[in-house]
């Protein structure tokens, strides 16, 4: 099944009751490999290119809304552990 293929409303609706997470490439390289999926197989799944996924995984970009969505979806279904993002508070 592809991923990508669900609604994007239903998705906004199950995104606003998760808490963000902010997906960085340690945490998309770490996902895929308890996945044991390829970066290929992963953007198959997602409905996006492999290199895309490669970019994310170096950290050329990240990704944002649905992707973003899909990424805490599917690591919550395989019960995958991820620790919170501590953010930088501003200094003074």
């Amino acid at each position: 099944m592809n991923l990508y293929a669900i609604p994007c409303k239903i998705l906004g609706k199950v995104a606003q009751k998760r808490k963000k997470i902010e997906w960085d490439g340690r945490r998309i390289r770490a996902l895929r490999q308890h996945l044991r999926l390829t970066q290929a197989k992963l953007a198959e799944e997602l409905g996006t290119r492999q290199q895309t996924i490669s970019e994310w995984e170096t950290g050329m970009y990240k990704p944002r809304g649905t992707a973003s969505t899909l990424l805490s979806l599917v690591a919550e279904r395989s019960g995958f552990k991820y620790e919170a993002v501590k953010r930088k508070q501003p200094t003074e």
